[in-house]
């Protein structure tokens, strides 16, 4: 793990949230105890907020293959010392040795060969349930396009989730908001692997974006095509993609390199 680029992502992540008075930091998780911590919230979250199933394990921690080639960004409240949000990134040199990317588990990804430029990742993100306001969220996203910068990435990919709770209501809600305002399949077409089902909604439903997919969307990320059902977490994932010349100037002009 780079300690100096630990640092780096600290100090320049604290200056953006100086109205939170600096009660939440974002830097790498540098230790097997911290990632250990992280895979318990997201055991946490994915089972309380989408009923997902996990299995009966005895550490309660969510984990795969992907996590051992990723970096870990965490969140922590420095009043209560909790960590409080967590998100993954591997990029591509690790994504070769991993298999590929995890989004390709789930989308056939057309165009991806063809970008030119470094990509990275974004996957397993959560927020702790009591902490899902601006700040936090914030936080993390100020971490992210921070090493987007430093690392040079050029994009930023990943899977956004969507509740299933009400077996996809919500989900076909907010895909037509998506498709309306958000919709690119210019650089990637992102093809669902195990599509959702058709379903005719109701004229007086409303479209309630979650927080984290609300955030992607204010960075300045498209969506790349129709999402993908992962009957396990529950949810339906939706493919974004953020180019870093298209990150919003609300974020970009704080983090920039250098």
């Amino acid at each position: 793990m780079n300690i100096v680029l630990r640092e780096f992502v600290m100090s320049h992540t604290a200056q953006s949230v100086e109205h939170t008075e600096r009660r939440f930091v974002v830097e790498l998780a540098h230790s097997k105890e911290l990632l250990e911590t992280a895979q318990k919230l997201r055991y946490q979250v994915f089972r309380e907020t989408y009923g997902a199933d996990l299995g009966h394990q005895a550490d309660e921690r969510d984990q795969d293959h992907f996590d051992l080639f990723c970096e870990h960004l965490i969140v922590r409240d420095l009043q209560t010392d909790q960590i409080i949000a967590t998100t993954r990134l591997l990029d591509s040199r690790a994504a070769r040795l991993a298999g590929g990317f995890y989004s390709e588990s789930e989308f056939q990804l057309i165009g991806l060969n063809e970008l030119r430029g470094n990509i990275v990742e974004i996957g397993r993100t959560c927020v702790h349930p009591a902490y899902r306001s601006g700040a936090c969220i914030a936080t993390l996203w100020s971490g992210i396009a921070q090493m987007m910068n430093s690392r040079n990435y050029s994009y930023l990919i990943g899977c956004a989730s969507i509740g299933m709770s009400d077996g996809g209501l919500q989900t076909h809600a907010v895909m037509q908001r998506l498709r309306e305002h958000y919709l690119s399949r210019e650089w990637l077409n992102a093809i669902p692997r195990l599509p959702l089902p058709d379903m005719e909604l109701p004229a007086n439903v409303t479209a309630q974006l979650p927080p984290l997919l609300k955030a992607y969307m204010r960075l300045g990320a498209k969506i790349c095509g129709e999402p993908c059902w992962d009957p396990v977490f529950n949810v339906a994932d939706v493919f974004i993609m953020l180019r870093r010349e298209q990150l919003s100037p609300r974020y970009a002009r704080h983090f920039k390199a250098g």
